[in-house]
């Protein structure tokens, strides 16, 4: 079975995020780190690799050379080999052109699943897996709270916002986006950042996937960015402490004050 697994580069939590001229997220010069939900998908990933036989695990992403930093972590983590899309031509891709570049790069690897986190901490649009899975012609089974891979076959539980789990299944090849919620991932071992030095990082330009310049970027993407307000700082947070009783009262009385009783 091979598994490729969509990785993300984002802008580490404690940072603030600033834009470009051109109204891009400025990813110069500032820390960054594997996005939190696409940890989950590689660790679930390995789970897969552990219960199947012959399980190949390839780590993809795309952007500029900083993003290789995502799939160092990933081959840290456990994933055997990875593939870099970059191109300069890329930046200021919106979730359309980024869905046409990462399709085109796991139909150039083949697939027997592609898993990748439910969203990125830097847009949290969660659009891009089904879009992958829309231009792939397979089943996409988002948003994981649980995952289950037998050798033709998918399985997921989710939760439906009201409480009450669902339970999707879909056959092989197919698409899947996992929550953090579908289990603690695995910390490597001290002995896997050195095996990771020898696993192979492959860089792709556009002109391995037969992408036009033109079909991505700034250019090449359908939705436009007009403009960017910074959000207000956040508001100073209340502690309440004490016993049950007297917090409780306490927590009401806060929020009749603010009409939300």
């Amino acid at each position: 079975m091979r598994i490729v697994v969509l990785v993300k580069q984002v802008p580490a939590e404690d940072t603030d995020l600033s834009f470009a001229p051109d109204l891009t997220v400025d990813r110069d010069h500032r820390p960054a780190v594997l996005n939190a939900a696409d940890w989950f998908a590689v660790d679930q990933s390995l789970r897969i690799a552990v219960r199947l036989r012959d399980v190949q695990i390839i780590a993809v992403t795309m952007g500029p050379a900083d993003a290789v930093g995502a799939l160092r972590t990933a081959l840290v983590l456990g994933a055997d080999s990875a593939v870099h899309i970059q191109d300069e031509a890329l930046h200021g891709s919106d979730a359309l052109a980024t869905s046409k570049v990462l399709a085109a790069a796991v139909a150039r690897l083949g697939f027997d699943l592609v898993l990748c986190g439910s969203a990125s901490a830097d847009s949290g649009m969660s659009a891009v897996p089904a879009m992958v899975a829309e231009r792939l012609a397979v089943p996409a089974l988002c948003f994981a709270d649980e995952l289950v891979v037998r050798e033709h076959k998918v399985e997921i539980h989710r939760d439906d916002g009201h409480g009450d789990l669902r339970v999707l299944t879909a056959a092989l090849p197919a698409v899947v986006s996992v929550t953090e919620r579908c289990g603690e991932p695995r910390y490597p071992r001290y002995e896997s950042r050195f095996d990771a030095r020898d696993k192979q990082i492959s860089v792709w330009p556009l002109a391995v996937l037969g992408i036009d310049p033109a079909e991505v970027g700034r250019s090449g993407s359908a939705s436009v960015v007009r403009a960017v307000t910074p959000r207000r700082a956040g508001r100073p947070r209340v502690l309440v402490d004490g016993d049950p009783t007297s917090a409780a009262i306490r927590v009401a009385d806060f929020l009749d004050e603010r009409d939300f009783l």
